[in-house]
């Protein structure tokens, strides 16, 4: 099994950041918007998420810590179907103002990792810029 790990910092408070990464029905396209054009619940621990590309993923919630915030979910379905898959997101303060989030996704088979791992930095670079935009405009 194969993990891809991204990091990225975004300058925000770690609570901000969290409130998107908590929210497990919504997150996916306050995270990304435009890049995510859907995501609702299908279960009450499922949600089924839209990319423009036109992928659908359903994913499960594992996990959901407010306290370490940190979210932990799988895929289960879709039109994205990797046998193995369990992912993290980890919001991490770094000081007044900043966090980093850390994304690991461990997936089976091995070659999921480089689309995978794209999508995920394209993700992060959206998220970041909606991030930093939004607190902008309201810190």
């Amino acid at each position: 099994m194969a993990s891809v790990q991204k990091e990225i910092a975004i300058d925000a408070d770690a609570a901000v950041v969290w409130a998107i990464i908590g929210d497990f029905t919504a997150g996916p396209v306050r995270m990304a918007p435009g890049f995510v054009t859907d995501s609702r619940l299908d279960e009450p621990d499922v949600r089924v998420v839209t990319f423009a590309s036109g992928i659908v993923v359903r994913e499960r919630l594992i996990a959901l810590d407010d306290e370490s915030r940190r979210l932990a979910f799988s895929i289960i379905g879709g039109s994205f179907t990797p046998t193995h898959d369990n992912a993290t997101l980890h919001v991490v303060p770094e000081g007044e103002g900043r966090s980093r989030v850390v994304w690991i996704h461990d997936v089976k088979p091995d070659e999921l990792t480089v689309s995978m791992g794209a999508a995920m930095d394209q993700g992060l670079g959206i998220f970041k810029q909606t991030v930093e935009t939004a607190d902008q405009h309201h810190g």
